[in-house]
């Protein structure tokens, strides 16, 4: 006899095979509507130019409806949205950054060519010679536009309201003589002027006049002429464009290239550029150099002084150790950016309680900011602040798994506390630790928020054609090409953060190594 299910009176086997058709059922709409959902997005990107990622939710949308409806690759449905998240937050970016950096994408070419081109062909300027003074009379609640020309041509438009700044033809009439009352002064000019030059005044003969000064207005006509050739006409300068597919510029016959450009490959030019340039390559090693002695200064800094807080603590005479423990540790507890702001002010070289001390013990101000040595310094001295806490708790725990019998037979050895700490301590600690000190100085190499909130890079190294700063790290030196340069170099900004990724990539590899991790 079956065990009926009590609430539906059907045999249990058969309520549990509904409850799993159920499922499976389920299972698929939700897959069916994300796979719908990911072509969607996949059109939208394509429709747009955006052929990357068009292909990013092609492949992502693919793959799981693969994953997901074939019995052979159940096990790898469990791990698919990890590996999903890694290929769009990790994997994605930086085969787009590298993407970027073999091309010239910046501020001044960022556009496709087509937007390019469309972009200089709406373009206008007045035509010479047929300019309207332009004069303004109130009609109860509404203004009037009154246009007369050198050449004695006169127009009047009907009332408008100029509250409206919408774009907007208005026919014009021919009139013998100007309106009888005063006009309004120049201050309404002002005060009408975004909605004056959202006007299009259409004469009886049907030209177009549009505002081409506070008080005037012109013809406007189309300055570039599509040839059939893919070249632009200038009418204003009577030559002709060239698109030049090396550079991504339009360029005229005296090599002028017009602005703005569009993107295109220029091979390894941004890479060549960081060693060869004179004005990059400078700034760029002397920064290479500084990162790397920053992250090792960091990490041997750190690690001595965790080390030895480390050992106090371990000290048996000591009382009170979790209370010392506790305020050891607090700035661990304390977020890195409060802590560095607090020090930005106390190292303040006006006004900060680093100074203060230091005028009223030996009467000197240190220029904490401006001088680029001291800078550098005060990074050291908040980021050995910022990070000895972890090292201590590292080397806290490591010290606690040492044996005590070690040390008890080094006393009857005669061994005092520097043999206990060079023959014993360190060479047990040491190996464990490094690894976790590999990933410190992977960590610290890319070290942003220090630098952004505490100095911002400066003092700035001079002669340099890109934004430099004698306390830059790579990043943020990264960060201020491609966001603060006025030409925000997007392309030389990717080419040095791919250089980065490879260094960190290799530490890694390393740091694997070492922990004897297969890859």
């Amino acid at each position: 006899m079956y065990t009926t299910n009590a609430s539906r009176g059907l045999p249990r086997h058969r309520s549990h095979h509904l409850s799993e058709r159920y499922t499976r059922w389920a299972l698929r709409c939700v897959i069916a509507a994300l796979v719908i959902a990911f072509l969607w997005l996949v059109m939208a990107f394509h429709l747009n130019g955006q052929w990357m990622f068009a292909l990013l939710f092609l492949v992502l949308g693919g793959s799981l409806a693969v994953v997901f409806t074939k019995r052979t690759l159940m096990s790898h449905r469990y791990i698919f949205p990890a590996v999903a998240g890694l290929g769009v937050f990790v994997i994605f970016p930086l085969l787009y950054t590298i993407g970027i950096s073999f091309s010239n994408y910046s501020s001044s070419n960022l556009l496709s060519e087509e937007r390019v081109r469309g972009q200089l062909l709406s373009q206008t300027y007045p035509q010479a010679g047929d300019a309207f003074n332009l004069a303004l009379y109130q009609e109860e609640e509404l203004i009037r536009l009154y246009l007369e020309s050198s050449q004695g041509q006169r127009f009047v438009s009907s009332p408008l309201n100029l509250t409206n700044q919408e774009t907007r033809q208005i026919g014009i009439q021919s009139v013998d003589a100007p309106p009888v009352q005063d006009p309004l002064g120049m201050r309404a000019i002002i005060q009408a002027r975004d909605s004056l030059q959202g006007l299009r005044l259409l004469t009886p003969e049907g030209t177009e006049l549009r505002m081409a000064g506070l008080r005037q207005f012109a013809p406007m006509v189309n300055r570039y002429e599509a040839r059939d050739d893919g070249s632009l006409y200038d009418r204003r300068e009577d030559r002709v464009l060239i698109p030049d597919q090396t550079t991504g510029f339009f360029v005229a016959d005296n090599g002028e290239q017009i602005t703005p450009g569009w993107p295109v490959n220029v091979g390894f030019t941004n890479y060549t550029k960081i060693f060869t340039d004179p004005d990059i390559r400078g700034p760029f090693m002397q920064i290479f150099v500084w990162t790397f002695v920053f992250a090792a200064l960091t990490v041997v800094l750190t690690l001595a002084v965790g080390f030895v807080l480390a050992s106090l603590l371990q000290w048996n005479q000591l009382k009170g150790k979790a209370i010392y423990r506790t305020l050891l540790i607090l700035p661990y507890a304390v977020p890195a950016f409060i802590s560095i702001l607090i020090f930005k002010g106390m190292f303040n070289q006006h006004f900060g309680e680093v100074n203060m001390i230091l005028d009223t013990l030996f009467g000197i101000r240190p220029e904490w900011f401006t001088d680029p040595w001291l800078a550098r310094s005060m990074l050291l001295i908040v980021n050995t602040w910022l990070g000895y806490p972890y090292m201590l708790l590292l080397c806290m725990g490591l010290i606690q798994a040492i044996p005590q019998d070690l040390y008890e037979a080094s006393a009857v050895d005669g061994g005092g506390p520097l043999t206990n700490l060079f023959k014993i301590t360190l060479p047990l600690i040491i190996k464990p630790l490094t690894p976790l000190l590999i990933a410190a100085f992977a960590f610290n190499f890319n070290n942003f928020v220090l630098i952004a909130l505490l100095t911002g890079g400066n003092p700035d190294i001079l002669g340099a054609s890109t934004p430099a700063g004698t306390t830059d790290l790579l990043v943020s030196y990264t960060y201020r090409i491609a966001f603060q340069d006025a030409g925000q170099n997007f392309g030389l900004a990717a080419a040095i953060a791919t250089l980065i990724f490879l260094l960190v990539a290799g530490m890694s590899l390393l740091n694997l190594r070492l922990s004897k991790v297969k890859v």
